[in-house]
């Protein structure tokens, strides 16, 4: 069993994501790119290539491209996007987060998810915050159809 398949661990992680979108998307933020933002975010290096200036912060924040988490990233991109409705979803129902519609559903966190978010002190949150910082300042101008297709085109390049 690793980390990744405990829904406290992932929805601890979405926690941080969503206080991170906060200032930047306060009407909420869509579940895509929620999943597209966790997804680099737990696994940067797969985004921030070697040559690319960022790569050594996040190597000193703790992040090894020969960890396991490495291997199969297709597979785990499935896994980590079959699982986000669900954890989204128990964020909803816990009251940590919630879930708007305005033409596209998008989530947010609640006054108690932000409070819940300030519990989630371990080393791990502080190494996943920059990782998030980095890939949301990466990825969030893009649009969705771009967005997409860097996604893929990472985890071709990471299969190479």
């Amino acid at each position: 069993m690793t980390p990744d398949d405990v829904a406290a661990f992932r929805c601890a992680r979405l926690l941080v994501l969503l206080h991170l979108l906060e200032p930047l998307d306060p009407e909420g933020t869509d579940a895509e790119r929620i999943g597209l933002y966790d997804f680099f975010a737990a696994h940067p290096l797969l985004l921030f290539r070697a040559g690319d200036p960022e790569r050594l912060n996040l190597r000193l924040s703790g992040f090894d491209d020969r960890a396991l988490a490495y291997a199969s990233p297709a597979q785990r991109f499935v896994t980590a996007q079959q699982r986000l409705p669900g954890d989204l979803l128990l964020l909803v129902r816990s009251g940590l987060a919630e879930q708007r519609a305005d033409g596209r559903i998008r989530f947010r966190l609640t006054g108690a998810g932000r409070a819940a978010r300030r519990q989630v002190n371990a080393a791990y949150a502080v190494s996943y915050r920059t990782a998030a910082r980095a890939v949301v300042r990466r990825l969030r101008p893009l649009s969705g159809r771009r967005l997409r297709w860097v996604a893929r085109l990472c985890l071709v390049e990471a299969t190479r």
